[in-house]
């Protein structure tokens, strides 16, 4: 309860204050980086990982892991590169224990419901309006067709198109989360749009409604 209060006092703070304050040792302040970013993470690791139950792990880690290194965390420095950088390292390592563990294809355990704001977010690309059963069952299959597009990509393009379509991040923000050059993210997304429109082209030859725009919504150069 007192650690709920604290961090109700935190709401006016930046998450760079914030994190500023976990170094000092205010209970409060990580609660409220918590409240504000864990859906954005949950999601981000939903669909890194492909399965629910282990971006729920790897989301509990990820803040153990924020809390062992706050320490780190240099005053200055952008707070959701930083976090998404730690929750990054943290599903990549769950990915190989799991495969070592299983000895299998994580494709059994891919979660292509679109529940939990990943359909939401798909929706953005294309206009807000008032929608008939039939414009919102277009919509979905859309979505679905560039979800399973997304999916089947090597994980060197689909993991900055994750960062970018769906975190909405800057190019400089992607290499900042992924340790890469800013031109090594430049190119990967390029081929990462390219290799998509590849991947969907089929579909809208056989008279499927056409794809969303490929052009992530949160990239800015």
């Amino acid at each position: 309860m007192a650690a709920e209060e604290a961090s109700a006092g935190k709401s006016g703070f930046s998450d760079e204050e914030l994190l500023l304050a976990c170094q000092r040792g205010d209970s409060g302040a990580l609660p409220e980086i918590i409240k504000r970013h864990e859906n954005g993470i949950y999601t981000y690791l939903r669909r890194y990982t492909r399965d629910p139950v282990l971006a729920e792990d790897v989301f509990q880690d990820t803040f153990l892991k924020v809390h062992e290194k706050i320490g780190q965390y240099q005053a200055g420095r952008p707070a959701r590169p930083w976090l998404y950088t730690i929750a990054t390292h943290q599903a990549v390592d769950a990915l190989r224990r799991a495969k070592r563990r299983q000895g299998a294809s994580l494709d059994q355990s891919r979660d292509r419901s679109g529940e939990g704001g990943d359909g939401a977010r798909m929706g953005d690309l294309i206009e807000s309006r008032e929608e008939s059963p039939t414009d919102r069952l277009d919509r979905q299959e859309q979505a679905d067709a560039l979800n399973r597009a997304i999916d089947s990509l090597p994980d060197l393009y689909r993991e900055v198109l994750i960062l970018a379509y769906f975190q909405e991040m800057k190019y400089q923000e992607i290499a900042d989360v992924l340790g890469l050059p800013l031109g090594t993210v430049k190119s990967r997304m390029h081929a990462a749009v390219g290799k998509l429109s590849e991947l969907l082209r089929p579909a809208q030859a056989d008279g499927q409604p056409a794809s969303p725009a490929l052009q992530p919504a949160g990239v800015k150069r």
